[in-house]
């Protein structure tokens, strides 16, 4: 069967706390795979992907949801709200599956929801909110639990540029304010000028890593 074929081969990326990384690269050079794996979406067949040391590529699957739920914050590209659910109860929904007690779900609930500018549109539920807005709660949620890293694979994909340029401004306001890592995939090369690195992909490996703008 020769070697199959390889979606990543010989990545050897670093992210350092509170660090602001952009990965770039055409379609179909492996950036969505590499924030699957750093997600612990998928396990890499070689090699460890490790957050403060623990190997976590190498945890069981309820290990593996733990760390996700109280480590890792996710944004995507479609948003991916619960349409049954308003913008509150989306951005409550990652503290109530680790057992925040209520009080603190609906105070941080409200604070983020207000960090976003989504306050007012608290009680509406996604149908009745525009692309920048539902991808502003979608921001929200992921830093529910406070996480270590915030992963975001083409999170201004469905926006226009004035939405797109809001969410990455709040990607950059929460990274400084609270000292959080975010990885974010994009195909826009102008967002370079947000991050603190840009990592470079082609056919599946690192091709080049220099510093951004990190305005």
């Amino acid at each position: 069967m020769g070697d199959g074929v390889w979606a990543l081969r010989r990545v050897d990326l670093d992210v350092a706390p509170g660090e602001f990384v952009l990965v770039t690269g055409p379609s179909g050079c492996g950036k969505t795979t590499l924030l699957n794996l750093l997600g612990g979406l998928d396990r890499p067949t070689r090699g460890d992907i490790l957050l403060r040391e623990v190997a976590y590529s190498k945890l069981d699957e309820s290990g593996l949801a733990r760390l996700r739920r109280r480590e890792l914050g996710f944004v995507f590209q479609f948003f991916n709200l619960l349409a049954d659910l308003t913008a509150e109860e989306n951005v409550a929904l990652p503290m109530r599956l680790v057992g925040t007690p209520r009080a603190e779900i609906a105070r941080r609930t409200a604070e983020l929801l207000e960090a976003v500018g989504m306050a007012h549109r608290a009680r509406h539920t996604p149908f009745e909110l525009s692309g920048g807005e539902q991808q502003r709660v979608a921001v929200a949620r992921a830093l529910a639990n406070n996480p270590a890293i915030v992963l975001a694979d083409e999170p201004t994909g469905n926006l226009d540029s004035r939405n797109g340029e809001e969410v990455m401004n709040l990607f950059r306001r929460f990274n400084r304010e609270r000292g959080q890592a975010f990885v974010v995939v994009s195909h826009d090369p102008g967002f370079s000028a947000y991050a603190d690195k840009v990592v470079r992909m082609q056919d599946g490996e690192i091709v080049a890593t220099t510093a951004g703008g990190g305005r």
